[in-house]
């Protein structure tokens, strides 16, 4: 894969500091702190079966540093151990910071001890491969506001099981989540009826978008409980011109953003090239770091 100008640059950058020091000379500036875009790997989904030493050595090519995982099953991660794919990122110079979980949909009843103690073994292996983040990608629309109640106080449950392998537990939106149920928004709802200590949000900003909804007001008005965000466009990142990510991004960061991750779910080109693109989209803007 051909590697970014941007990545050329800072390693011709870095050749000339080795020299500068080499010679005695001072006048040269430091080499700019790499940006720290990450990667959510379903992205790759179609390419990354198979071959996940292959794919994470493009990724790291690229210049992504964070990755969130989408491949958990019975205590593996794409197949591998923890402690395994843990040290085959750190050694590309990556990390796992974040993973989407699905987890069981039955927690009612004589189910219930059964769908924690899943939790449990998940929040252990994500624990093990250096995550921070372990965030439930999708739920169903429930039929009532006390049957969603019932979720979120399911959601408590599983985030007092996070954090006690330090890690956060959370949620994924799509567009769905922003319906009403009974006269109430089901995202406001979630947000209101959680324990922030125990429960946060990956906000997607795309699919709240799609949905009519501002992200930026969202931001503002339930701010710092958004730690992680999904960038996403119609295909590649900015190649639509329909999404506005300098406020987003503003707004994130304000509120204490820890990480965000690029998902792109349809593609112009190969996935990896969309990727590429991607990434170098936020690379070059003013507003991300």
């Amino acid at each position: 894969m051909e590697v970014t100008q941007h990545r050329r640059s800072f390693i011709k950058k870095l050749g000339m500091l080795g020299l500068a020091t080499a010679t005695g000379a001072h006048w040269l500036q430091a080499a700019p702190a790499q940006k720290q875009i990450g990667l959510q790997l379903y992205s790759l989904r179609a390419d990354i079966d198979g071959n996940v030493s292959g794919i994470l050595q493009q990724v790291a090519a690229i210049g992504f540093t964070h990755l969130e995982a989408a491949n958990y099953s019975e205590g593996t991660i794409y197949g591998y151990a923890p402690e395994e794919i843990r040290k085959m990122i750190a050694d590309l110079g990556m990390s796992m910071q974040s993973a989407h979980v699905g987890g069981p949909r039955d927690f009612s009843g004589a189910k219930h001890g059964e769908a924690l103690d899943w939790w449990k073994a998940a929040a252990a292996a994500h624990a093990a491969v250096g995550a921070s983040f372990l965030i439930k990608p999708s739920m169903p629309k429930p039929d009532s506001l006390q049957e969603l109640e019932k979720w979120c106080n399911y959601y408590n449950e599983i985030g007092a099981i996070a954090n006690a392998n330090d890690l956060q537990f959370g949620f994924h939106n799509h567009s769905r989540e922003f319906d009403e149920i009974e006269g109430q928004v089901m995202y406001d709802f979630m947000l209101e009826n959680t324990d922030p200590d125990l429960f946060c949000m990956e906000l997607d900003v795309y699919w709240a978008t799609k949905a009519g909804k501002d992200p930026v007001a969202y931001l503002k008005k339930y701010a710092g409980r958004f730690p992680l965000l999904h960038i996403k466009d119609e295909e590649e990142i900015g190649q639509s011109g329909t999404m506005n990510f300098g406020p987003i991004f503003d707004a994130a960061y304000a509120q204490g953003m820890k990480g965000y991750y690029v998902e792109v779910e349809r593609y112009n080109h190969a996935p990896i090239k969309s990727v590429e693109m991607s990434y170098d989209y936020l690379n070059e803007a003013a507003y991300v770091r």
